[in-house]
């Protein structure tokens, strides 16, 4: 799963524009969300099978119920990985040798602190570049950024990283964190298509830092993506929320149901929005009527899972190299370190 902010671009906040040392780069302008959000419900809604991108279930309340659930028993990955920087995030400032951090999908940097803190205990955190879509959270994050290191640039880029990615700030030794198993979001051939474009912005000795989910007890994997408590289903049923208000649906949340299997051929988690009967939604802005049959899939999200070889394996074909892989003590999630050739 995703740990971002939501896909929609707000009214700037004002802190960040009076604040010292921070300055903020806007890639993503009023209303491209809404038109992307358009364009894609054509395709992927009307398509078969259907399916939507995942980063439309994160609106103000969707983020909300992801913040629940990494605090959720069954969902590790989000301790998990906490656990690994808790551990080696002095070997990451060491290693690394960067005075610029990078990272990727930011929203509150809430885990990258760590790495910051290393950073400057090192002497040598200079800059730090959070990079994500929500221009009026990401002014007020990097001003309350700001005043915690006072010693350091904030350089904030309002992007898509699927868009943006040549748009990063140059210069210094830097190391781009891209975090939360985000990366397994991606399926393979997009998934390669980001390395690639992340890799060829980078200078020989920047490097990344990589959070993936590995693959592991199938009931465990299960469990993490259909809890006990329905948070997760909460959560999977809100994008039906946020097609009614922004393209003027009329879906009923309750006549879906959500259901997250593992797809053993394609190692992923696949979230579904599981129709419970046949069923027309109409949605107005887009003038289209949407046909649902009984037991039809809305695919939402795959969250990837990985091995060690395959992670080392993707990374050298977009001409980075594997230098170090840490996991945390149960061999749940892992980060890996690795430098542009």
């Amino acid at each position: 799963m995703r740990v971002t902010t939501v896909p929609t671009v707000a009214t700037p906040g004002e802190d960040a524009q009076h604040t010292p040392g921070v300055q903020v780069d806007v890639y993503v302008k009023p209303g491209d969300a809404k038109r992307a959000l358009r364009e894609e419900a054509l395709q992927g809604l009307c398509g078969t099978p259907k399916e939507l991108s995942p980063k439309w279930l994160y609106d103000e309340r969707g983020s909300q119920l992801f913040d629940d659930i990494t605090r959720l028993p069954e969902y590790y990955p989000t301790r998990r990985e906490r656990e690994i920087l808790l551990a080696h995030a002095g070997d990451i400032a060491r290693l690394s040798g960067a005075d610029t951090l990078i990272e990727l999908g930011s929203g509150t940097s809430e885990k990258t602190r760590l790495l910051l803190d290393a950073l400057e205990e090192a002497g040598r955190l200079a800059r730090f570049v959070p990079f994500d879509v929500s221009e009026a959270f990401l002014r007020r994050a990097a001003s309350g950024l700001a005043r915690e290191y006072p010693g350091i640039t904030v350089h904030a880029v309002v992007g898509d990283f699927e868009r943006h990615l040549g748009q990063l700030p140059n210069g210094g030794r830097r190391l781009v964190a891209f975090l939360g198993g985000t990366i397994g979001n991606l399926k393979p051939a997009q998934r390669a298509l980001f390395l690639r474009q992340l890799s060829a912005g980078l200078q020989p000795g920047d490097g990344l830092l990589l959070g993936t989910d590995l693959i592991k007890d199938r009931e465990r994997l299960y469990a993490a993506y259909n809890d006990s408590a329905g948070v997760t289903a909460e959560f999977n049923r809100n994008v039906l929320k946020v097609l009614n208000r922004e393209l003027g649906g009329n879906f009923d949340p309750d006549a879906f149901e959500h259901f997250a299997p593992f797809d053993e051929k394609n190692a992923w988690i696949e979230m579904r929005l599981v129709s419970r009967r046949a069923q027309s939604v109409w949605l107005s802005t887009l003038r289209k009527q949407v046909d649902f049959a009984e037991g039809e899939v809305l695919r939402t999200e795959v969250s990837c899972k990985f091995h060690q070889q395959q992670v080392a394996s993707e990374l050298s074909a977009a001409g980075l190299t594997l230098a170090e892989w840490w996991t945390d003590a149960a061999g749940d999630f892992a980060l890996s370190l690795a430098f542009k050739r």
